[in-house]
């Protein structure tokens, strides 16, 4: 008896682990969680490791921004694709350099654990 509440434990015990990140996740809208993962895995390979650490990425990036600055932050990098003056408003500005900067170390602390 006591070996089988030990065992049902272990799982129990990873699924609250887990929870932190998923609850994270849970603030990104689903149509922005399944875009990231989408173009993550356009650019890692559509298979089913590429699909693992590509939602694993999203949830890290999650966990470390919030959604609004991750909003701000895909906004000016879209924005910035724009040539000439039109884009440079949204590559140089001080908001800008720091909610992409933010993304970025996010981004790379998920290559980190994900990757």
């Amino acid at each position: 008896m006591a070996m089988s509440r030990s065992l049902m434990a272990i799982p129990c015990a990873t699924w609250l682990l887990g929870a932190g990140m998923a609850a994270a996740a849970s603030d990104y809208p689903t149509v922005v969680v399944v875009d990231y993962v989408y173009g993550c895995m356009k650019a890692n390979g559509e298979t089913r490791p590429a699909l693992e650490s590509c939602s694993c990425s999203i949830d890290v990036i999650a966990s470390i921004v919030p959604y609004r600055r991750y909003e701000t932050a895909a906004t000016f990098r879209s924005l910035g694709l724009q040539s000439g003056e039109a884009g440079v408003l949204f590559r140089q500005s001080a908001p800008a350099k720091s909610a992409i900067g933010e993304l970025r170390r996010a981004q790379a602390e998920a290559d980190v654990r994900c990757f």
